[in-house]
């Protein structure tokens, strides 16, 4: 507990250093006039989340950050002080700096003063007039919409700071002003005049937009939906957030910067967890990539109480650096690929254990111990899950010795390092080579200069962060456009879930265009997830870049972007439709979110003549049929042509032809063969999938489900075997024909593991908690709260059960109800 307050302290110091004034100590937690009170605010003080008290909090965020606009103006207007006697200089027979530096110092900052300063006049008289129907989102999306200064600012902003470094160099007149700019204190505050320096006020512009974008955050947060503020703060925040993303390679060099042995500025540009193959076996490590060097590093063990050290493994000078393509004569080294299964199942223990700890914490009596213990297990199998998850190679070679392989979870991970990398190289690099000392100098500095501190785990985050979404993101990837030639284009939507992100879809490819029509909808299964990934793609159809590792075609990223999935903006069941810029292109998209407790509702249909969501009994009963139609027809369209696809199963289907199947099984279309035949396989995987989730109960029945758990946890094999068989027995005929029909047909798929990497685990996975799952009463009982609580309770038995019967040898019909080795007629 000592350890997170005094992070929450650090972090507060950060806050308040960065607004110019207060210093941690100065600092009153208790005082309402003090931006430390806004900052605890939503933790110390027990709002509730009604609409007046709502706007009571959002009338407290925007004071504070009235506050800290007041606070900025004046650090801007300390930079213009010196800027007109300089200007005015510049053209007398002495002058300090030529009008060329004067202006490449202060490029942008009268024009960001004077768009602050309207935003503050205008923004002040309605929090002195505060009421509920005060409306502040219009200034807050011309603020966003005026970024485009901030960009030029951005641009420029490296040119300036060496300009003025260089300025000082060269004229003590100019240093001594720069070192010394005053800046007022705010209106109302005790404080005078502070003293800082140019370098650091320069940089307040760039920290200004991401607290603007954070406080953005807090205002809809705290924004009722029906009020006329939120959507206008909405697209404010889209504004902000892909202003941000276009941007976030900036680095703050007073915190990522050290020197070279020639007096030389190193900034560190980028850092993060990788894995490493290293001699075939997989090693977590911490890369650093400096302005001239990539270094890879491991944390040191180190004994209590001692601060934590890194250890160098290797470092590698950019200018040395190449990204390895394989000749034939390259021989791979082997990486070690764990069975799907076992991912999965790991992913299962870990929300069990989360499910536990919520238990532990409402039921908390001073076993903290208890909780400790279970955050410590979960550390251990979500750092696992991290280690052996990435399969995605990227090779960098040195091209005067060896190659390094990393593995990475995502093409946009990999990606983004592979662009940092080149845009540093396009600079004019010399090789660097480090003494022993000047290495260990520079590993001991990554431990301050980090900007990762802990590996991507939920165990790693405070109680009060959000846990993500648990549910369903129906995503519909519209159009692009901003493509300069025509291409062969499609889109691949990554979420992120248990700290790494994972592929879940792929439009078609829309060839020869610059402005393809995808509108294609897609339904991607969320397990926590906080962030959506698009990457556009050109597809390239040249056999010569065929890759030997994974026998797929290189295809060339266009661009990526990525978007927050905030709960409060995908609440609503209609559809938020949005935009994503990406290297001049932009995707639009629409999107939905269901949570999980809504996906267990089974909503039976009001038309009995269709087949989704009407009981299997009604269905063969009017088609004369022991297995329904839709059944028998998916199965044999997929073991005809799908059998060999890969993540058959797994692999989402486009959502508007799974709809068009669904319309046609429906309404019993004459014309359903050709519909099947011409359709994408995984959609009608995908429409199999749905048929079983729409029914009213699950296929193995409500009334069964607490048996089935039950059975599935006897240790006894004979005991297992005879209650297992019985349940089946116990099923309505329809049911157990159409159940043992699917079974066999799992099995002819898992027979081609080794073609389409679909094992039974993996079928187990797909299918268990869609045939088995726990009626709504159960789910009401109290013993689930949670939507990540209904994720995780029964999951894995659910699976278990089908997987039992998956790995049973071939159980027929007859011979079930042949058998009279039953337990008793009472289940």
């Amino acid at each position: 507990m000592e350890e997170d307050e005094e992070e929450v302290l650090c972090y507060l110091d950060k806050v308040l250093e960065d607004v110019g004034v207060f210093e941690c100590g100065d600092v009153d937690l208790e005082s309402p006039l003090t931006p430390g009170y806004m900052l605890m605010t939503p933790v110390h003080r027990n709002f509730t989340g009604d609409i007046e008290k709502g706007l009571e909090m959002k009338k407290l965020v925007l004071s504070g950050f009235l506050a800290s606009e007041e606070i900025y103006i004046n650090q801007l207007e300390a930079l213009l002080l010196p800027m007109r006697p300089l200007k005015a200089t510049a053209s007398t027979s002495q002058p300090v700096l030529t009008i060329q530096q004067v202006n490449t110092i202060f490029y942008k900052i009268q024009d960001i003063f004077e768009i602050h300063k309207e935003f503050y006049d205008s923004l002040f008289p309605h929090i002195q007039q505060w009421d509920e129907k005060v409306t502040v989102g219009h200034l807050f999306q011309k603020l966003a919409s005026q970024l485009g200064v901030y960009k030029a600012f951005v641009d420029n902003y490296k040119t300036a700071v060496e300009t003025a470094e260089k300025c000082s160099l060269a004229n003590s007149q100019f240093q001594k002003i720069s070192e010394n700019l005053k800046v007022k204190g705010p209106k109302d505050s005790k404080d005078s005049n502070t003293h800082v320096t140019m370098e650091a006020l320069l940089y307040k512009p760039i920290d200004r937009v991401t607290r603007s974008t954070l406080v953005l955050h807090d205002l809809l947060k705290h924004t009722p939906k029906d009020h006329p503020d939120f959507p206008l703060l909405q697209d404010a925040l889209r504004i902000s957030q892909n202003f941000l993303s276009s941007i976030n390679e900036e680095i703050d060099p007073r915190r990522t910067a050290v020197t070279t042995p020639k007096g030389e500025a190193r900034q560190l540009v980028k850092d993060g967890f990788l894995v490493e193959v290293s001699e075939s076996s997989r090693k977590l490590r911490h890369v650093f990539l400096f302005t001239d060097l990539l270094l890879c590093a491991k944390m040191k063990k180190t004994s209590v109480g001692r601060q934590q050290q890194y250890e160098c493994k290797w470092y590698l000078p950019l200018a040395d650096l190449t990204f390895q393509t394989l000749d034939e004569s390259d021989v791979c080294p082997h990486i070690q690929v764990l069975p799907e299964h076992e991912i999965e199942e790991m992913k299962i223990k870990i929300s069990v254990i989360k499910n536990e700890i919520q238990k532990e914490k409402k039921a908390l009596k001073g076993q903290s111990r208890n909780v400790e213990r279970l955050r410590k297990k979960m550390n251990e199998q979500e750092s696992w899950l991290l280690l052996h998850s990435p399969t995605i190679p990227f090779r960098i070679h040195n091209k005067n010795s060896k190659s390094y392989l990393f593995l990475l979870s995502s093409d946009y991970e990999r990606s983004e390092w592979r662009e940092s990398i080149q845009k540093l190289q396009k600079k004019d690099l010399q090789p660097c080579h480090l003494t022993s000392v000047e290495l260990q100098v520079l590993t001991s500095s990554c431990f301050k200069l980090r900007t990762v501190h802990n590996i991507p785990v939920t165990s790693n985050k405070d109680d009060d962060e959000t846990p993500g979404l648990y549910g369903f993101l129906h995503v519909i990837v519209h159009s692009a456009k901003g493509f300069k030639e025509s291409a062969n284009l499609y889109c691949t939507l990554e979420v992120d879930s248990y700290g790494y992100f994972v592929s879940k879809a792929k439009t078609r490819v829309f060839r020869d265009t610059t402005e393809p029509q995808w509108n294609e909808e897609f339904e991607i299964e969320l397990e926590g997830s906080q962030c959506l990934r698009i990457l556009c793609y050109e597809k390239c159809y040249d056999k010569m870049k065929l890759n030997k590792d994974d026998n797929e075609i290189v295809d060339i990223i266009m661009g990526k972007g990525q978007v927050q999935l905030d709960p409060q903006t995908l609440e609503s069941k209609n559809w938020h439709m949005d935009v994503i810029e990406m290297n001049g292109i932009k995707v639009e998209f629409s999107m939905k979110f269901t949570s999980r407790d809504l996906s267990l509702k089974r909503t039976p249909s009001k038309k009995q003549s269709g087949v989704f969501g009407v009981k299997i009994s009604v269905v063969t009963k009017r088609e004369r049929s022991k297995v329904p139609y839709i059944v028998r027809q998916c199965i044999e369209e997929v073991e005809k042509r799908g059998i060999d696809e890969v993540g058959i199963y797994r692999i989402s289907g486009v959502a508007t032809d799974i709809q068009a199947l669904k319309a046609a099984f429906d309404t019993n279309t004459k014309d359903i063969l050709v519909m099947l035949s011409d359709m994408d396989i995984n959609a009608i995987a995908g429409t199999l999938k749905l048929y079983f989730r729409e029914l009213p109960e699950p296929l193995l029945t409500d009334r069964l489900y607490p048996a089935f758990m039950e059975g599935i946890a006897l240790s006894d094999p004979a005991a297992k075997e005879n209650c297992m068989m019985h349940l089946l027995r116990s099923l309505p005929d329809p049911n157990l024909i159409t159940f043992l029909t699917l079974l066999e047909h799992l099995k002819r798929v898992a027979d081609k593991e080794p073609i389409n990497k679909m094992s039974l685990h993996n079928l187990g996975t797909v299918f268990g908690p869609t045939l088995l799952r726990p009626s709504e009463s159960e789910v009401t009982k109290g013993h689930i709260t949670l939507a990540s609580d209904i994720w995780s309770h029964d999951v894995m038995a659910q699976v278990q059960v089908l997987l039992y019967y998956l790995q049973h040898p071939p159980i027929s019909f007859a011979e079930l109800k042949r058998n009279t080795l039953y337990f008793s007629t009472d289940v």
